[in-house]
């Protein structure tokens, strides 16, 4: 049994077997609330925490499925490149859009800190929490956060914009599906765009443009408005 749980396929198992059940409860109820990622984390906590297994040692398999985050992200450059004349037909509002959803995103988190108190390093690597992990773990070290705390928040972020999202683009009436996939990728990044692929291949290719966009701005703009704050 050791020797089965040291092996890193303990922690490629586990997750994949999470996952799988969490994708069939989605496609049981399809309620938003039972997000497969969302579902999955909880399955492997719950399972963690049942039989006393520490997250060290779930993590020797469990970070090389974390190795592939990058390589995952940009194969989302295929529904985009099926989509590029719709690309290029919406360029400047696009770009526009991004550009102020990383602002918001950026200035909000700031400001919420200094309301609740939070300072220092956490407060800092709570800056890039809207975009996708392995450029904002990039980013919280080159600003002093911590890259565990990004990390996570990163998570619980795209989560929740998976979550409300598409329940917040249709209380304000948005339909358009440009505009709904440059939402999703800009405030939700990765996760928020498998919803946003579930929608339809506009919105999922328009929310793969916006992780890319949206993390080399965060990238330009973090330092840039961290010193003017």
């Amino acid at each position: 049994m050791t020797a089965l749980l040291n092996s890193p396929l303990f922690g490629i198992g586990i997750s994949v077997l999470a996952f799988q059940c969490a994708l069939i409860i989605y496609r049981r109820f399809r309620i938003a609330l039972c997000n497969p990622l969302l579902v999955s984390v909880i399955i492997i906590t719950v399972f963690l925490s049942i039989f006393h297994i520490s997250f060290a040692t779930y993590n020797k398999g469990g970070r090389f499925i974390s190795y592939f985050l990058g390589p995952a992200t940009v194969i989302l450059a295929v529904p985009l490149y099926q989509q590029l004349s719709l690309l290029k037909d919406h360029l400047i509002p696009i770009i526009v859009g991004i550009i102020v959803g990383s602002v918001v995103s950026i200035t909000s988190v700031f400001f919420l800190t200094k309301l609740f108190g939070i300072t220092g390093d956490l407060a800092v690597s709570l800056l890039p929490k809207s975009i996708t992990t392995p450029i904002g773990i990039e980013v919280a070290k080159q600003i002093g956060g911590i890259p565990s705390v990004t990390a996570g928040a990163i998570i619980v972020t795209g989560m929740i914009g998976a979550v409300i999202g598409p329940l917040i683009c249709k209380l304000f009436g948005i339909r358009d599906e440009v505009a709904v996939g440059i939402a999703m990728g800009t405030s939700a990044h990765a996760i928020g765009t498998t919803k946003a692929i579930e929608l339809g291949p506009v919105q999922g290719a328009m929310s793969g443009l916006a992780i890319g966009l949206a993390g080399f701005i965060t990238v330009i703009l973090v330092p840039f408005l961290l010193k003017i704050l």
